[in-house]
């Protein structure tokens, strides 16, 4: 560590700190500024100096306009003390939960010579930082005095704290070994040396204050009588804050780059070998929060152990690529969570957060909203979702009075579907939303719920077999470290599955997909519209410090676009034909999520013939797959 560059640092952070409490200090005199005046003329007529009706005048016109400032400058700084800011969602880790892990904290702390965090918190993220929560709102309720009455007569309690909290990416702790681990860790536990700092602390909180006053003053559902006063604090908020924004954000620069340098003394080669897995860990938790937790949280479930996952979607990487032999070697040593004293506890909190965050998910589990294990996914989500997806292609074919292809068929078929998309129309096609029954002779709306018929050929549960679960969880402890936001080499392969990056490359889709591609993302609307989320537990007025009403705070992905959602729906179909008719199983794929097993193997090449299908309406591809797997098209399948 080099004293110089660490002093460097600190002086130029406390320097931009007292370029921000400059702007403050000059706000305060702005609003003195017209009492001061008063005082001046006052004293100038007590004294017999400044006479005559002209100064009388102007003693009353600048009296009244100092009371006007210093009412509203008192509003002003009322809203700004009394706003809370912001607080990131995160997993509380006390004390007696992980007593290694705040033992590690605390001696990477001493080897830094600064102040050990106050508490540590989970983030179901790929990121570590500091937070500061000293304001009194984030603070715990006050002990109970016996010797005083109950009742909110009390003061309230207000919390100082030392030093920040430090906040952790859970994906972190599965992935990481103890090493390096601490080694992450050191640049951000070094930072509470500068934050310590008077001057740059009350920089912080004052800065927070008016962000967190624009926030409140901002808020909608005011009356009338607080609109325009909250316009106006809004106002003068943002208007401090352009001014220090420059200054604030040199001040984080400064305190950044001083304690990056002074933790250039603990593991450094260590935290080399450490930020290389930064990058892959997050690549495998976009991974698998995008093509794995995203289509049960759609079903309404969410899978309880996603830091566990992470470490296998990572494991599976390391078999498909080049990274093998260096993931070998970190195997033998101590994996971050165990400094956990329950992992799988922290684990399904820091998983229901991030559906809450991902997603907007309800905040407690419940009949609507229930966790999944990796074992059950593939038969409780993937063979849900694939024959949910099913039922409704053939309800919006119902509505556009399409007819069942093979007369004898007692249930909905995949044939069906594809002599619809093959075909050019031979009569009037019904737009989506006619709601009137289909013409006679039509095929009756296939329901959710309704068992096929017992003498079908290929109805009832699919075949059994192994439903392609994930290897078991007791291997996921073995496995390492997180890595740079730089995608190690082999990750380029693993954007869109082959075959969907040319949605947009193919010509138009003929009128009968865009027809029924607009049905499905209509019928999803309604559906979405329809369904009434969970209500979250009712709590005091004070507690909640973040937006439930914008979640979910990061959505992953943008709405699928109609040819997308069709190609979803037609994709499902084949995939429930295959497991009715041909004996192929739900399957889990860590990298894309959920699969179809074909005797045991994934069969992957399933996304160029569905798009041939709907962009030149050419069915051929996908019929001479289909025989080739023993898929039988006109056989009817079961549906949710």
């Amino acid at each position: 560590m080099t004293g110089i560059g660490v002093e460097a640092g600190a002086r130029a952070a406390r320097g931009r700190a007292l370029a921000v409490l400059r702007i403050r200090s000059r706000a305060l005199a702005v609003a003195l500024l017209p009492a001061a005046v008063a005082v001046v003329l006052l004293a100038g007529g007590s004294t017999g100096r400044l006479t005559g009706p002209g100064w009388g005048a102007a003693r009353w016109a600048v009296g009244a306009l100092a009371l006007v400032v210093l009412l509203a400058a008192g509003g002003f700084a009322l809203v700004v003390a009394r706003a809370r800011p912001a607080v990131s969602p995160t997993v509380p880790i006390a004390e007696e939960a992980a007593p290694d892990l705040y033992r590690l904290v605390r001696d990477l702390a001493d080897r830094l010579d600064v102040p050990a965090p106050s508490a540590i918190a989970l983030t179901p993220d790929c990121d570590s930082w500091l937070e500061d929560r000293s304001h009194r709102a984030h603070g715990p309720p006050p002990p109970e005095d016996p010797g005083l009455p109950p009742g909110p007569g009390r003061r309230p309690h207000r919390r100082t704290q030392a030093a920040p909290v430090l906040v952790i990416g859970s994906p972190f702790l599965w992935w990481m070994r103890v090493g390096e681990l601490r080694a992450v860790l050191a640049p951000v536990v070094a930072g509470t040396g500068p934050s310590a700092h008077p001057d740059i602390a009350a920089a912080r909180r004052f800065v927070r204050g008016l962000d967190a006053a624009v926030a409140v003053a901002s808020a909608p559902g005011r009356g009338p009588l607080t609109r325009w006063p909250g316009a106006g604090a809004a106002w003068l908020a943002r208007l401090l804050l352009r001014g220090c924004r420059e200054h604030a954000a040199e001040m984080e620069r400064g305190v950044a780059a001083a304690a990056a340098e002074r933790a250039q003394a603990v593991d450094y080669g260590l935290r080399i070998v450490a930020q290389e897995q930064v990058g892959l860990a997050y690549a495998g938790w976009d991974r698998l929060l995008t093509r794995v937790a995203l289509p049960a949280w759609r079903m309404g479930r969410w899978p309880s152990r996603l830091d566990a996952g992470v470490v296998a979607a990572l494991t599976e990487l390391s078999r498909r690529d080049r990274l093998a032999e260096g993931f070998a070697s970190r195997l033998g040593e101590r994996p971050a969570c165990d400094l956990l004293e329950e992992p799988g506890v922290v684990d399904e909190a820091a998983s229901l957060l991030a559906a809450r965050l991902f997603h907007g998910g309800p905040a407690e589990p419940g009949p609507d909203w229930s966790p999944v294990d990796w074992q059950e996914y593939p038969e409780e989500v993937v063979d849900r979702k694939w024959r949910t997806d099913a039922a409704r292609l053939h309800r919006v074919l119902d509505t556009l009075g399409v007819r069942r292809t093979a007369p004898g068929a007692q249930g909905p078929t995949l044939a069906r579907v594809l002599d619809h998309l093959a075909d050019e129309p031979s009569g009037p096609q019904r737009s989506p939303g006619d709601e009137g029954p289909p013409p006679a002779g039509e095929s009756p709306a296939y329901g959710t719920g309704l068992p096929a018929p017992a003498d079908g050929p290929g109805t009832g549960a699919h075949a059994p077999g192994s439903p392609g679960r994930p290897g078991a969880l007791g291997d996921f402890g073995d496995l390492g470290d997180l890595g740079d936001l730089d995608a190690p080499e082999g990750l380029g392969d693993l954007d869109a599955p082959e075959g969907l990056g040319d949605l947009d490359d193919h010509p138009a889709p003929s009128p009968r997909c865009t027809a029924l591609a607009a049905g499905l993302s209509e019928e999803l609307t309604r559906e979405e519209e329809t369904s009434v989320p969970a209500a979250a537990p009712a709590v005091a007025p004070d507690a909640p410090l973040w937006d439930d009403g914008s979640l979910p705070l990061f959505p992953l992905q943008p709405p699928r676009t109609p040819r997308e959602v069709l190609a979803d729906h037609i994709t499902a179909m084949v995939c429930c034909a295959a497991m009715d008719t041909a004996g192929a199983t739900p399957g889990l794929d860590w990298l894309d999520g959920p699969s179809l097993l074909v005797k045991g193997e994934r069969a992957a090449d399933l996304a160029p013939k569905v798009l041939s299908l709907i962009e030149y309406g050419d069915p051929a591809p996908l019929r001479a797959w289909l025989t080739e797997i023993g898929i039988r098209p006109e056989k009817p399948v079961r549906l949710v």
